[in-house]
């Protein structure tokens, strides 16, 4: 194989360049935007920065945040400390220092929008305005916003959330979390270097209706979110089933990150799945006797036994997890005022923040700790009603 072509310059595609090149293969990352103020938190979990160290150690600009408030509907806001802190960047600062990364490594970075795609009998022809590029294989890192129908996840109305918000000129040093009435999704507001981002992200609620939620909170918090700048995007949240028949791959090409549908469907982060299906990608690409008409498969079940299962297992409780009630509170109202008895929902809290408690073993773990105190056996009950036994056949062992 003599060239990969990564389209997207996102962290999914940046790192995905810097693993190939680094590996010996000829790699051109094209991006319009390349590195951009993406409409998100920007947070960075325990979980990516222990597996991708460089992620914490750089002179990137971001904030070590250490306090989260999580709140919900009629129930006073838990404090939570994070035993180990969450990292949150400017999504322009941290895509601008993955792509010099890879530029360092030796890929060659194009500021071009594809226009098109072009299957020859070896690769690939992609048009840009300056002209055609060849490529033997394709790496997708597009994002949500995939303008090549034909390559990655296919999107339908239940597989995605509405995601919108302000960046606020003000600054505050922890994350709160708010869980609203009878919505799936939540309110954040995640400190940066200079301005706090402000969202909301929501599924079966207008834009609109989601904006006025958001700003009624902020409102209430006394945030002026009228010097904001707003943004609004689409955030990738598949159902169950849609994880079964998810389009990952097909021949001579990969999507990675957004573009495959790889975001946690209950927190919503993405930044750890971007990098590492980039790595597990990479790493089908470089691999001794790599077939391009095969690879996809490899790839699909690289990710499976990774965490695509786990993550597809979340989805089949996500709805309930957000929407369900227990004696005629929500559940998240339940869990915010719970955390302030219990030390080991609180502990378990600290972990899904961080990324290290997963949703296989999620069951498992509340029914063998929480059963000492009626509170705890309270909690337990809740989550039993909530969380399915995992498949048959699937590790669900308490890690």
């Amino acid at each position: 194989m003599k060239r990969v072509a990564v389209l997207g310059g996102g962290p999914a595609g940046a790192h995905a360049a810097e693993k190939l090149v680094a590996s010996g293969l000829d790699t051109i990352l094209i991006d319009e935007k390349l590195a951009w103020e993406k409409p998100c938190g920007g947070g960075v979990t325990y979980k990516a920065y222990e597996r991708y160290p460089y992620l914490f150690e750089n002179q990137t600009q971001k904030k070590i945040v250490t306090e989260s408030y999580i709140g919900a509907y009629k129930s006073v806001p838990a404090m939570l400390g994070l035993n180990q802190p969450i990292l949150i960047f400017s999504r322009k600062e941290l895509n601008q220092m993955l792509l010099d990364r890879a530029e360092a490594a030796g890929a060659q970075i194009e500021k071009q929008r594809v226009t098109g795609i072009v299957e020859r009998e070896h690769g690939w022809t992609l048009n840009t305005k300056s002209g055609n590029i060849d490529a033997d294989y394709v790496v997708v890192a597009t994002g949500a916003r995939n303008p090549l129908r034909e390559m990655g996840t296919e999107w339908t109305p239940e597989d995605t959330m509405v995601a919108l918000g302000y960046y606020i000129p003000t600054n505050q040093d922890h994350i709160d979390i708010q869980f609203l009435d009878r919505l799936e999704g939540y309110i954040w507001i995640f400190p940066r270097n200079g301005h706090l981002s402000a969202g909301i992200c929501g599924r079966g609620e207008t834009a609109q209706r989601l904006r006025l939620r958001l700003e009624r909170y902020l409102d209430e918090k006394g945030i002026n979110w009228k010097q904001g700048q707003l943004y609004a995007h689409m955030l990738p949240s598949l159902s169950r089933r849609h994880w079964r028949t998810n389009r990952v791959a097909g021949k001579r090409w990969m999507a990675v990150g957004d573009a495959a549908g790889l975001v946690d469907p209950i927190t919503g982060e993405g930044i750890y799945y971007a990098m590492r299906s980039a790595d597990l990608a990479s790493q089908v690409i470089t691999a001794g006797g790599f077939d391009p008409l095969t690879s996809g498969a490899v790839y699909r079940g690289r990710i499976e036994d990774d965490f695509l299962l786990d993550l597809e297992f979340g989805a089949s409780f996500a709805q309930k997890l957000y929407l369900g009630r227990f004696f005629f509170k929500s559940i998240p109202s339940c869990i915010v005022d719970y955390m302030k008895r219990s030390p080991k929902l609180y502990e378990l809290m600290q972990d899904i923040f961080s990324g290290t408690q997963d949703y296989l073993t999620l069951r498992n773990r509340l029914f063998r700790n929480l059963n000492g105190t009626v509170n705890e056996a309270v909690v337990n009950f809740i989550f039993q009603r909530i969380i399915p036994e995992p498949p048959v056949g699937v590790r669900a062992e308490v890690r």
